[in-house]
């Protein structure tokens, strides 16, 4: 529809509500939570696609005058038209319940004569575009419940056509549509309860498996069923869990997987497979369990020596790197990503400079970290990892055509990886690793007392600010840590642990620059002390206790 279509778009005057002198209060209520509703519906049409097929896609070139005129148009037309009372709830429920009978009647008479039960097909798939109008009543959800509406929608994602299956599917998007359910906190609950006592999402994956992406209303299927899903996750913290046991999770992979260009359905995939994710060790681990890993290594794989084509083929590249790193979070998947090669993949990234190495980067620090990154540093040490993330730390990118990552990200990641190297290396690995601060006259000293130097600065910008504003200790300290606190941390750890292990040579280097810009190695002592008092929650706690006395015994002797 376009926009002169809608401007001159009139609703149905069918489902009026009587008006009644005691109704009047009512009425008015009724009719701005339906312009509420229509004015979100049009805002959305401004906003992220809705379907990965051109000809349904918002009109992004739409001008502000346009969009005004809209607006316009839903706050002054009569929306009583649309207003939806019991009485006319109930008609359209007995409608679509007569015809979807009738319909499955017809088919068992008459299974091998299509044209026979053809008629009552289009009736029915009628009677579920009709019954998009319940989406703009969500007050009546808990009557729509009660009145078994929701196991017969259910029961039509099964249907042997496709056709009533997608139209099914579009029906329960517009009904779960976030904007609409936030009208109506008891609605909601009902509706959302009873979609998952009946197994919605199974049902869903179910008929997931049977749509045809190259058929363009199939395909719409698809991006719409994953919309349903995004809007429950957003309403009910229970789908998460859910979503995996009834089988989303396998086919998200599975999805993954089809080599086929990219398409918004792929996107799309990413976002949900990144909102499992989060937050949720559980799915985390079901993910390695099904070979998680090496899919998302695959899918990366591409990325080494191509850049995103798109904006939209970004954020899938974005999104799958998040998904990597989240689900590096559960032990097991560190040596999964380990046996799959992950380093390998994310050092040859780092070399070839597209845009995937600020994803990269991320993933190695992720992969490194705590008491569990240990066999992964020193892998990415034989590797020759060094040779690759130490020019890195010498110079942080200048030229970066999607800036994914700011300079003090970059900094926060490569400082991190170098500070798990020296936590978790031993033996050889460590010596290598160290002697590299003593190469071209201590270049990466010099380094390390600059980005020193930088985000002292920083930390103390930020406490003047803290001292203004009277904060209490907890919420100051987390300010410090997010204003450079955090990577100032990780660089003082790296000059504590270099002049503990390396050659006289780094620690006299240190001390000269010190003292050429009139500064102590008090500063650094505390805040390494400050470092050993808030290690957080990563290992358990006798790793803590050993890191903290190990922190400490390297203040002693710096």
């Amino acid at each position: 529809m376009d926009v002169g279509e809608l401007l001159d778009y009139k609703p149905p005057q069918a489902l009026k509500r009587p008006t009644e002198a005691d109704d009047e209060e009512d009425e008015v209520e009724k009719a701005r939570k339906m312009r509420r509703i229509a004015r979100a519906k049009a805002n959305r049409m401004t906003r992220r696609p809705v379907s990965p097929t051109p000809s349904t896609q918002p009109l992004e070139h739409i001008s502000e005058e346009e969009r005004a005129e809209i607006l316009k148009f839903v706050e002054t037309q009569q929306t009583q038209g649309e207003a939806i009372d019991e009485t006319a709830l109930k008609k359209i429920v007995l409608n679509f319940e007569k015809r979807s009978l009738k319909n499955r009647e017809m088919r068992i008479k008459f299974p091998d004569s299509p044209e026979k039960f053809l008629d009552s097909e289009v009736e029915l798939h009628e009677t579920l575009q009709e019954m998009r109008l319940l989406s703009t009543a969500p007050d009546y959800y808990p009557l729509l419940v009660k009145l078994q509406v929701v196991p017969s929608l259910l029961e039509l994602l099964a249907h042997d056509n496709t056709d009533i299956a997608v139209a099914t599917v579009e029906l329960l998007q517009e009904l779960t549509d976030v904007d609409i359910l936030n009208e109506s906190e008891e609605g909601t609950e009902a509706l959302i309860q009873a979609l998952l006592e009946h197994q919605v999402i199974a049902l869903l994956v179910q008929n997931l498996e049977r749509l045809d992406e190259s058929v363009k209303e199939e395909a719409d299927g698809v991006h719409n069923t994953l919309s349903i899903i995004e809007n429950l996750t957003e309403l009910s913290s229970e789908i998460v869990v859910e979503a995996v046991k009834q089988g989303l999770l396998a086919w998200l992979l599975k999805r993954l997987k089809v080599k086929a260009p990219f398409d918004a359905n792929k996107l799309y995939v990413s976002e949900i497979l990144s909102i499992l994710l989060q937050d949720n060790d559980k799915n985390r681990l079901a993910l390695g369990e099904m070979d998680g890993i090496d899919t998302l290594l695959q899918q990366l794989a591409f990325y080494k020596r191509h850049d995103p084509n798109s904006s939209e083929e970004h954020e899938l590249m974005e999104n799958l790197f998040n998904c990597l790193c989240s689900s590096l979070m559960v032990v097991p998947n560190r040596e999964r990503f380990l046996k799959g090669e992950g380093l390998q993949l994310m050092n040859l990234m780092l070399r070839e400079k597209k845009t995937s190495r600020n994803g990269s980067l991320k993933v190695l620090d992720y992969a490194m970290s705590g008491p569990n990154g240990k066999d992964n540093c020193n892998k990415f040490v034989d590797i020759l990892g060094l040779r690759t993330i130490f020019p890195l730390f010498m110079k942080t990118p200048k030229k970066n055509r999607r800036k994914v990552l700011s300079t003090e990200e970059h900094e926060e990641h490569v400082c991190s990886i170098i500070a798990s190297m020296l936590r978790n290396c031993r033996g050889s690995q460590r010596q290598r690793l160290v002697s590299k601060f003593t190469e071209n006259d201590h270049e990466k000293v010099d380094r390390l007392l600059e980005l020193h130097f930088k985000y002292l600065e920083k930390v103390e910008a930020i406490d003047d600010t803290i001292e203004e504003d009277k904060e209490d200790e907890e919420s100051a300290y987390l300010k410090r840590l997010e204003g450079g606190l955090f990577t100032l941390q990780l660089v003082d750890y790296i000059v504590v642990e270099v002049c503990a292990a390396g050659p006289s040579s780094i620690k006299h280097r240190v001390m000269q620059i010190l003292n050429l810009r009139g500064a102590s190695l008090k500063t650094i002592k505390h805040i390494m002390r400050e470092y050993a008092g808030n290690l957080g929650e990563e290992g358990d706690k006798e790793w803590r206790d050993q890191e903290q006395q190990h922190i400490l015994n390297l203040v002693d002797k710096f």
